[in-house]
């Protein structure tokens, strides 16, 4: 089977593993190499079945690519355990975002880039991508990896910091405990902000939590969470004060009822699932 093939079959598994609604997206995966952001095979693929040492793993038996067009975790740094990212999670996310051709997007944490690619795919090349990586050395090798797609961006950084303009998506690839100001402030109307929130008991590890999805509406922010997550920390994008609070909201087990998020001050009440100084998860609803 030659490669092109191979690609389609596995962009189609993704389609039925993550419930794809958008062809672009299917297209964008059938389309993008994986290989070529990973570096020379053979790869390391994670073992999940492996739970005595973590992570685990295998490593593949050469360098053909058809090794990796599978919904398969793929290490980018072994040393670190960093990993490109579970194919059919991205393309729940990037799905999610509900990408329109010749968007700004912004990826925050864009790793070696190959999501990234996925996603300037989509918005064409009428769109534009802004991928930030606060690693420099994952920074270097997305700014090379992505060279080719003259409509991506690759800015070495805090996601947190940067401005990346006015933006129609966000997707954040990495666990906070709370969606930034800036993040906020340069959604257009009608944009998405996806950011992993999460809980952890070490600020410089991973943690599980669940992806909130914002969308900017003219009276301000609406909010749900879309799935559950496990990932890496946002660099700067945590605070051990909200990480407690959150720990307690999640085990309430009513995250279901977040609708919007606020911004203005206001007391503490029942309707607040969330209450930050900066922002708000509220049960109240924009309408």
């Amino acid at each position: 089977m030659d490669i092109e093939t191979l690609r389609q079959y596995y962009a189609e598994e993704l389609r039925a593993v993550a419930n794809i609604q958008s062809e672009a997206v299917v297209r964008a995966f059938a389309k993008v190499p994986r290989e070529h952001f990973l570096g020379p095979g053979p790869w390391q693929i994670v073992n999940p079945w492996r739970l005595d040492v973590e992570p685990s793993y295998r490593i593949t038996p050469d360098a053909d690519a058809r090794h990796i067009y599978h919904n398969v975790l793929v290490a980018i740094d072994a040393e670190r355990h960093l990993n490109n990212g579970q194919p059919g999670f991205l393309a729940f996310l990037i799905d999610a975002l509900e990408l329109q051709e010749g968007e700004h997007v912004v990826h925050i944490g864009c790793g070696t880039g190959y999501y990234t690619a996925i996603i300037g795919e989509v918005v064409g090349p009428k769109g534009h991508v802004t991928a930030i990586e606060i690693d420099p050395e994952l920074a270097s090798r997305a700014r090379s990896n992505l060279s080719y797609l003259s409509d991506v961006q690759v800015v070495a950084g805090d996601g947190g910091d940067l401005d990346p303009g006015p933006t129609d998506a966000i997707l954040i690839n990495a666990g906070a405990t709370h969606p930034r100001a800036i993040w906020l402030d340069s959604l257009r109307l009608g944009g998405r902000l996806l950011v992993p929130l999460t809980v952890t008991e070490d600020a410089d590890g991973g943690g599980g939590g669940r992806v909130l999805k914002v969308t900017r509406q003219l009276r301000g922010f609406t909010a749900c969470f879309i799935s559950g997550v496990g990932i890496f920390s946002c660099v700067g994008g945590r605070h051990q004060d909200l990480n407690q609070r959150l720990k307690e909201a999640f085990a309430r087990g009513d995250w279901k009822l977040v609708q919007s998020l606020r911004r203005d001050q206001h007391e503490l009440t029942d309707t607040c699932w969330l209450h930050a100084e900066s922002f708000c998860l509220s049960r109240l609803s924009m309408a």
